[in-house]
């Protein structure tokens, strides 16, 4: 066994760099952080070759998180490697967090959808001696050609729904952040807290334009409900934040939202729609689970990994 691990490992190597060096689809990846001393990725490397990475936000309080508010951070796998290669990657990530004398890790992986080795990921965490922090579950509507079918066959139904209640929609480009307001008030009246970071945002819309999206509903010409949808990768949406306003006597609200978040995922010919966790705390938000279980074909957990060194 010792033998096979050294021939597998062998010109193998650990190049950590600040993130702005290496461009990378996912946006929050390389987008700077408040409260963080740097932003570092590291390697492994094989013959000069990228085969996997993963980012750390290095805080001032001697701790690595990949990456802090955001909706994952986690290892991504750039080409096929063995399972002891990537065991080897995250010992030596540990030992140069020691010796720069981080004290905690952090690591929140992309669910599967995103990251095929997931699984494996999480399973060689725990035996490099990782705790298992939190859980959530996230529901997904995979496969380009399956969104762009959904969308054409429920179109009828939700235009007659749309119709029906007088409803008027638009989805547009963000140009004032006047919703997250609305958001947060009608999440409060309906006995949720919802932590915005209103700047953070602010300054990810002004650097990626295109990624943003806001879906408005509107009846007698007042906004009754918002969804933000984020590109979080080029073939990839989102459903980042979204409120309903609680004093509207409209029906359907909730479904006439999503059904406008698949057709914007058709129209950018995506191959994936995420539509987050539902979760209150300690406890499943069933209601919800249920509700979002008849848009979604797909299910998986994202797991966040702690670890004092």
């Amino acid at each position: 066994m010792t033998n096979t691990k050294k021939e597998i490992n062998k010109g193998y190597d650990l190049l950590v760099e600040p993130s702005r060096i290496f461009p990378k689809d996912y946006l929050i990846a390389n987008f700077p952080l408040e409260g963080t001393a740097e932003l570092l990725d590291f390697f492994l490397l094989k013959k000069n070759r990228k085969k996997a990475y993963i980012t750390f936000a290095i805080g001032v309080n001697n701790d690595a998180i990949s990456l802090p508010n955001a909706p994952f951070g986690g290892f991504f796998i750039l080409e096929k490697i063995h399972s002891e290669s990537i065991d080897w990657f995250i010992s030596r990530i540990q030992s140069h967090l020691k010796v720069r004398g981080i004290k905690s890790i952090e690591i929140t992986n992309a669910p599967k959808p995103y990251e095929e080795n997931c699984d494996l990921i999480n399973y060689l965490l725990f035996k490099n001696g990782f705790r298992q922090e939190n859980v959530l579950c996230h529901q997904f509507f995979i496969g380009k050609k399956k969104i762009k079918k959904w969308s054409s066959q429920e179109q009828t139904k939700y235009e007659r729904k749309i119709a029906d209640s007088e409803i008027s929609t638009s989805c547009t480009a963000i140009t004032n952040f006047s919703f997250l307001k609305s958001i947060k008030e009608w999440n409060k009246g309906r006995g949720f807290e919802v932590k915005l970071e209103e700047n953070r945002i602010i300054q990810q819309v002004a650097e990626y334009p295109e990624r943003y999206f806001l879906i408005s509903l509107f009846y007698d010409d007042q906004v009754i409900a918002h969804c933000l949808a984020v590109k979080l990768f080029d073939d990839t949406i989102y459903y980042f934040l979204s409120a309903i306003d609680p004093k509207t006597t409209v029906k359907n609200v909730g479904e006439i939202l999503l059904y406008q978040l698949f057709k914007l995922a058709a129209e950018q010919k995506v191959k994936l729609i995420d539509l987050g966790s539902s979760d209150l705390g300690k406890f499943a938000n069933h209601p919800l689970l249920f509700f979002k279980s008849r848009f979604s074909n797909d299910n998986s957990n994202k797991i966040t990994w702690t670890k004092m060194i």
